[in-house]
């Protein structure tokens, strides 16, 4: 039962973050277009939705492993914090690149 609670909650935490980094690269994607000169960070963004994608594919995997058994529930979580990581790490990366202005 534990187990299975710690799974669910890390395969949401999972799905949220690769969310909110889509949404990220969106909004940056979004100012971007409405910006002169800004054709390097479309660029940049539009090769950053593969990473977007797959991390938010293999959270919703997760999230679809939790339904399963005891085994299942060890397999999501694994695979839940991994793609969770990921995507805080390429949100983080994108904010980084994009937070001076540049």
């Amino acid at each position: 039962m534990v187990l299975h609670l710690i799974a669910v909650i890390v395969a949401i935490l999972a799905v949220v973050a690769a969310v909110v980094h889509g949404g990220y690269l969106a909004m940056l994607n979004s100012a971007a277009k409405r910006r002169p000169g800004a054709a390097h960070i479309t660029e940049w963004v539009n090769g950053r939705w593969g990473v977007a994608g797959a991390t938010g594919g293999v959270a919703l995997l997760a999230l679809f492993f939790t339904g399963g058994g005891a085994f299942l529930d060890v397999i999501a979580i694994l695979i839940g914090a991994g793609s969770g990581v990921a995507a805080t790490k390429a949100l983080q990366e994108t904010q980084q690149r994009f937070r001076s202005g540049s």
